[in-house]
């Protein structure tokens, strides 16, 4: 669910909303998470069906390499299958996955621009999931396509890829009171 209500048509007797929700989700991660499931049940396979008389010390090697295996796939997929980003009147949260960990929380004190990538993919990061990268920054990327790009006021940039990242730019710079190229601005009209 996204609720984008913070971009009240004009003339609208609708108020501005004070809070912007988006959020991204990749369906490819669950063919991995598949995987790692895969891997444990192999272990727990190994564990149970095996006669143990060849040799412990391997047996128990492929028994706990294939659980661990499986448990870091799992985590791993799991914990970014999708993202879910809030921007309220003083933070961006960033949630990953469905315990929402792991999590990042920026306040819009620390944040000096704020700008839409169209296409952003795993590439550019280097894989999917929560990316650094000293060239570019930090990230969070999901799926491949557009982003919200924080610049942030000691010179890092954040990436988190989000359905409908023009909107959350647009609500970001609003709260912020910057213009499209990131300055801040006068009242509205002016």
């Amino acid at each position: 669910m996204t609720d984008h209500s913070g971009n009240a048509r004009h003339g609208s007797s609708q108020a501005p909303s004070t809070v912007w929700t988006g959020r991204a989700t990749n369906r490819l991660q669950w063919l991995l998470a598949a995987a790692g499931a895969g891997c444990m049940a192999l272990g727990i396979k190994l564990a149970v069906d095996s006669a143990w008389s060849t040799g412990i010390a391997p047996l128990l090697m492929s028994v706990i390499g294939c659980v661990a295996a499986g448990l870091l796939i799992l985590y791993g997929t799991l914990a970014f299958v999708h993202v879910a980003v809030k921007v309220d009147g003083d933070a961006l949260e960033v949630r990953c996955g469905h315990i929402g960990l792991p999590r990042r929380r920026i306040l819009l004190t620390h944040v000096v621009g704020a700008d839409f990538a169209p296409k952003v993919t795993p590439r550019q990061w280097g894989g999917w999931g929560y990316r650094w990268r000293p060239e570019q920054g930090t990230a969070v990327v999901v799926r491949r396509g557009e982003a919200l790009v924080l610049r942030l006021g000691d010179g890092r940039t954040f990436t988190v890829t989000v359905d409908d990242a023009e909107a959350a730019v647009r609500f970001i710079r609003d709260r912020l009171h910057l213009t499209a190229g990131g300055k801040p601005g006068g009242p509205a009209g002016a």
